[in-house]
């Protein structure tokens, strides 16, 4: 078989790989959740096995443990982040009568330097901004709905990832040797040489990443409900799993906070609790967590991280989302491995290959 005929192969199978997540994401969800969660507890089923247990009884272990917790976690948080989203709805009139009232200063200066249309093309244009950033909004959140967290798949979420789940968790093993036993002879050495490159991006990233987002989240939560910031428990845990998107979470939460901060009436030390908080979580996350927990050997820039979540979310909605961060490592490792062949070729040195 020549090399065109091969990568004429390879590229059918992608395209029909591809064509097929496509058609199935309506479905695909819990057995993508699965995997990620198995993907992400297999290190400790195999110390589990180096201590003494069986795989099965592992797998058991760390499944019924995993999920328990995670259920104990929803059944304590949902009636507190309830309590506060009744809370700030009741209070919304308010904040938006101390906002108009201290931004109206500042209105009114700015005003006073413009003509009357001036103003009035500066109101048409804001209107219009404004829709259209509402209507992208509206159209990602339907997108993402749509693609994935209807209720159906909510319930599939529930009662069909933790089966996927242990089922995966158990034979991974043995489905990695099945398909390392798949691999073309000939170049089965490269391959599995690259796919560790992928698997040491994604378990620095994901495996790291996952961890650092948990620290975040517990302490963003806690810290601004000990100041007293409205919705301080819901923002704090988006903030921390926000951290997910490298720099993008952290900003969108403190941009928040201050906003709900100056809406509360905006106290010195409510602000200066927001302040502190955000302080001490950016130097916790930047100088402890990130070094020690993702490293800096991970290879994915935070730009391509955020195109790829975009990305993924815009075409295959919620499941594209999951999907992104390891259709993004397997990419960035295979452009890596084509830009040294390139700088190792003759259409770069213009001789022979060396």
């Amino acid at each position: 078989m020549t090399p065109g005929q091969r990568i004429r192969i390879w590229a059918f199978g992608a395209v029909a790989f591809l064509v097929m997540l496509y058609l199935l994401r309506g479905v695909l969800l819990p057995f993508v959740a699965g995997m990620a969660i198995a993907y992400f507890l297999d290190p400790l089923a195999d110390r589990l096995e180096k201590a003494g247990l069986s795989r099965i009884l592992a797998t058991t272990v760390i499944t019924l443990v995993f999920f328990s917790l995670f259920g104990v976690l929803l059944f304590l948080l949902i009636p507190v982040l309830e309590q506060q989203v009744i809370t700030f709805v009741q209070r919304l009139p308010s904040y938006v009568a101390t906002l108009n009232e201290r931004a109206r200063p500042i209105l009114l200066e700015f005003y006073s330097h413009l003509s009357a249309e001036e103003i009035e093309k500066l109101q048409n244009s804001v209107g219009a901004y404004a829709g259209t950033v509402a209507g992208w909004g509206l159209d990602l959140i339907k997108g993402v709905l749509t693609g994935g967290i209807a209720m159906l798949s909510i319930l599939s979420l529930l009662f069909i990832t933790p089966v996927v789940t242990f089922y995966l968790l158990r034979d991974w093993d043995r489905m990695v040797a099945t398909i390392d036993g798949w691999l073309p002879r000939h170049r089965a050495e490269l391959i599995r040489f690259e796919l560790k490159e992928i698997d040491r991006t994604l378990a620095g990233f994901v495996r790291g990443q996952a961890t650092v987002c948990i620290t975040l989240a517990v302490f963003y939560g806690a810290g601004l409900t000990i100041t007293g910031l409205d919705l301080g428990l819901m923002i704090g845990i988006g903030t921390g799993l926000g951290a997910f998107v490298p720099y993008v979470g952290m900003l969108i939460g403190l941009i928040a906070s201050v906003g709900l901060a100056i809406a509360q009436g905006a106290e010195w030390h409510l602000l200066g609790g927001v302040a502190v908080v955000f302080a001490i979580g950016n130097m916790l996350e930047g100088n402890f967590l990130t070094p020690k927990l993702v490293g800096d050997r991970v290879g994915l820039h935070p730009v391509w991280i955020i195109f790829s979540l975009l990305a993924g979310g815009a075409l295959f909605g919620f499941l594209g989302i999951l999907l992104a961060v390891p259709v993004a490592a397997v990419i960035g490792v295979l452009t890596r491995f084509g830009l040294d062949s390139y700088l190792k070729s003759s259409l770069y040195h213009g001789g022979e290959d060396s």
